[in-house]
């Protein structure tokens, strides 16, 4: 699987002090210049969700270039902020191709709040992380002959998993309520975070290193290529010039397809990468329903199916997922419906926040002396826009016919679970190092 990634150089920003605020203005205003304006830098990321930041964090732990992150919007404004923020392995089947990359990921995670604690703070508190463990939950005995099978499976690849029969279940999970044939598969380490909380965490040590800079409301226009040599040589933003030494990449998330097929249209390139926003929604709900607690994050068997599949209108047909966050909050999501390829609308839906709420009710008791009127004030709907792609494999890569332009999305929902092994990927293909994970599924 590797080495682990050093985050020994992690510098943990202490509260700010005066000087702390005057290098930080000083950076902003440095790079606040007239639209014609060009800065330089060795990496240029279009995107600042998960995977656009910690792509800009390795490059600023791991070397000495100098990193710039443009985004049209500010962190979290596309799927990262409406990301259940789970990192577990129990649904995932060591089979799949992007197995390696998953389980890299975990590690770097791990790696992560390991180093924030021997740095003397509280990884729950600054990055939401909590080790719950996770279930995957199935009602029938034929679910359970798949759940056991998935379990040996895990534990070939050496994960810690194991079945949990119907009354083992409800001893770890009191909350749940099953038929008598259902069970589990567990696994025990798995855990999760609080996308907005890792996301600031990671933007405030990215903003503590006087290599970086940022972009924000400020879209990438056009591509800037050499006329001679044919390299890409940065990016023209709606207020700047940005030029780039080493690479661009574009992490844009849904919108990375559109954008790409939008800085091509004047070249002589063929690429259709076929990501499309796929729209998604989370239930958050206040700490109020009497004496409800999960031990562990959930989900139902089926999940996985359901997350793949394409929906239009509607359809009755949603799976479950439950946690609790760090604050205490029920956090509920669901498959299929919750997941429609509606092009780029992020209005709510009423209609499939009942349909998550229906079928998290089924499973927990507590849940039914409640109706969504009676939670109204104290719930929080949270909609993004995965980028989803048909393969169901993430695009991580160079791009063919353009030197030192590269692009890392199509991650649909696992790009929090995923967004540190994409990272070292994008690192260490831009650098010309040897990779830790195979990047065959993931190439144009």
């Amino acid at each position: 699987m590797g080495s682990a990634m050093d985050f020994s150089s992690l510098s943990v920003s202490q509260p700010e002090t005066a000087n702390y605020r005057w290098r930080s203005s000083f950076r902003a205003a440095r790079f606040r210049g007239i639209r014609s304006e060009s800065k330089r830098f060795d990496v240029v990321i279009a995107g600042a969700g998960i995977i656009g930041l910690t792509i800009a964090r390795r490059f600023l732990l791991g070397s000495n270039l100098s990193v710039a992150v443009v985004d049209s919007a500010v962190p979290c404004a596309g799927a990262t902020g409406a990301g259940q923020g789970y990192i577990w392995r129990v649904h995932k089947s060591p089979e799949n191709e992007k197995w390696e990359l998953a389980l890299r990921s975990h590690q770097l995670w791990e790696d992560l709040a390991s180093t924030v604690q021997n740095q003397g703070l509280d990884p729950s508190s600054t990055l939401g992380w909590m080790k719950t463990g996770s279930l995957l939950v199935g009602s029938t005995s034929e679910d359970c002959s798949v759940l056991q099978e998935k379990v040996q499976k895990l534990r070939d690849s050496g994960v810690d998993a194991k079945f949990l029969s119907h009354d083992d279940l409800l001893v770890e999970e009191p909350a749940l309520e099953l038929n008598e044939e259902g069970g589990a598969a567990f696994v025990p380490d798995d855990c999760q975070i609080d996308a907005k909380r890792a996301v600031a965490f990671i933007e405030k040590e990215n903003r503590a290193c006087d290599r970086y800079a940022e972009f924000y409301h400020d879209p990438v226009i056009n591509l800037l290529r050499s006329e001679s040599s044919g390299d890409v040589e940065g990016v023209q933003t709606s207020k700047n010039r940005l030029l780039c030494n080493k690479a661009v990449v574009v992490a844009t998330g849904s919108w990375s397809g559109s954008l790409i097929h939008g800085l091509l249209k004047d070249f002589p390139i063929e690429l259709d990468i076929p990501i499309m926003p796929r729209k998604g929604h989370l239930l958050v709900l206040g700490n109020i329903i009497d004496s409800f607690k999960l031990n562990h994050g959930l989900m139902e068997l089926g999940y996985g199916t359901h997350e793949s599949a394409i929906v239009k209108s509607g359809d009755a047909s949603v799976s479950m997922t439950a946690t609790m966050d760090s604050s205490g909050r029920v956090v509920l999501c669901g498959g299929r419906v919750p997941r429609q390829l509606v092009g780029f609308n992020t209005e709510v839906e009423e209609s499939i926040i009942r349909r998550i709420w229906n079928r998290a009710a089924e499973f927990f008791p507590a849940m039914r002396r409640y109706s969504l009127t009676d939670l109204i004030r104290s719930r929080e709907v949270r909609v993004g826009l995965r980028p989803y792609i048909a393969s169901g494999k993430p695009v991580i890569s160079p791009v063919p016919g353009l030197r030192k332009m590269f692009i890392a999305a199509g991650h649909e929902g696992e790009g929090l679970s995923m967004s540190w092994g994409t990272a070292e990927m994008v690192f260490d293909m831009i650098l010309e190092n040897s990779l830790k994970v195979n990047p065959s599924p993931f190439s144009l």
